[in-house]
């Protein structure tokens, strides 16, 4: 789930993530399931991304959120612009698997376990575009046999 939802906010600038998610936590628009897309099912909101799987991964969408929260707060704190933030790189890997067991019956064990990841994400100030000067024409040599 978080991998979808991550690959779904890369390259938005920080304001338009925050509010996306946002608006996946209260299920007005879907997040987009394009990798792991196995007995998912269809909602019309995915059409606005040319899709038609999506869900609404409400926890790890608020994950996202605080970590873009703390993102945003590392960037107060580094005299960045915050209003001009973008999403560089989010990559999310998986970490070690948290192990437990519960018990069934007829006095049998089975494995309990959790699937918890690795967050990586980077936020970088868009640059403002500068113009191309305009470069002077200068005149074509010719050489005595062009002439």
């Amino acid at each position: 789930n978080t991998y979808d939802t991550a690959n779904a906010i890369k390259g938005m600038s920080l304001r338009t993530a925050q509010q996306y998610l946002e608006d996946v936590c209260q299920k007005k628009r879907c997040v987009p399931f394009r990798v792991y897309k196995g007995c998912i099912g269809r909602t019309p909101q995915a059409k606005e991304f040319k899709m038609s799987q999506g869900r609404w991964p409400i926890k790890s969408a608020k994950i996202l959120l605080d970590l873009l929260r703390n993102a945003e707060s590392n960037a107060e704190f580094k005299n960045l612009d915050t209003e001009n933030l973008t999403i560089t790189h989010i990559q999310v890997s998986e970490a070690q698997q948290g192990r437990r067991r519960t018990y069934r019956a007829h006095g049998r064990i089975n494995a309990y376990m959790n699937c918890p990841c690795h967050v990586e994400m980077i936020l970088e100030e868009k640059e403002e575009a500068v113009e191309k000067p305009e470069e002077e024409v200068k005149a074509k040599k010719f050489t005595k046999k062009q002439l």
